[in-house]
């Protein structure tokens, strides 16, 4: 045999079996690496976008969070504000009752007094009479002239 011959036939059975390999075992393993390798691309681009929506989701957060601080101060400052308003409200009102009261109790203080002031009246003109009865009847006499008088007199105490 020669070895030349031998070279050839083996470089042809190597052309068969590349050929073979080319036409039969690469194209399914070339497709599952392009497979693999688009998968892998895509779970790429999927955890690249991912990364952008959570920095797009942070910054979206952090501007509620703001929002949602802007609005608890407004309504902090609403309740402070109307806290104060029911506040002078209630103090005017107080006033205005306690002004009220006092006079009420003026004018019940001012109806008491007329009517002890009444009382006392009442009570001390049948001693006045009796005291002023007592004086007449011991410096004057009883004739016509006096009578008239303590009639007077007495009139003008009832």
């Amino acid at each position: 045999m020669n070895i030349n011959a031998t070279i050839f036939g083996q470089v042809i059975a190597f052309i068969l079996f590349v050929m073979f390999c080319m036409k039969y075992v690469w194209p399914p393993i070339i497709a599952a690496i392009d497979k693999r390798q688009k998968e892998i691309n895509d779970n790429f681009n999927f955890i690249k976008q991912s990364k952008e929506d959570l920095k797009l989701a942070h910054i979206e957060a952090e501007r509620q969070i703001q929002e949602a601080k802007e609005k608890a101060r407004l309504i902090i400052f609403q309740a402070n504000h109307y806290g104060n308003k029911i506040i002078e409200q209630t103090k005017l009102e107080a006033n205005n009752e306690r002004t009220r009261i006092i006079s009420t109790a003026k004018i019940e203080i001012d109806s008491e007094r007329k009517k002890i002031y009444e009382e006392l009246r009442q009570k001390m003109i049948p001693i006045i009479i009796l005291s002023v009865e007592k004086i007449i009847e011991s410096s004057i006499n009883k004739e016509d002239f006096n009578t008239k008088i303590i009639n007077k007199l007495v009139s003008t105490l009832h």
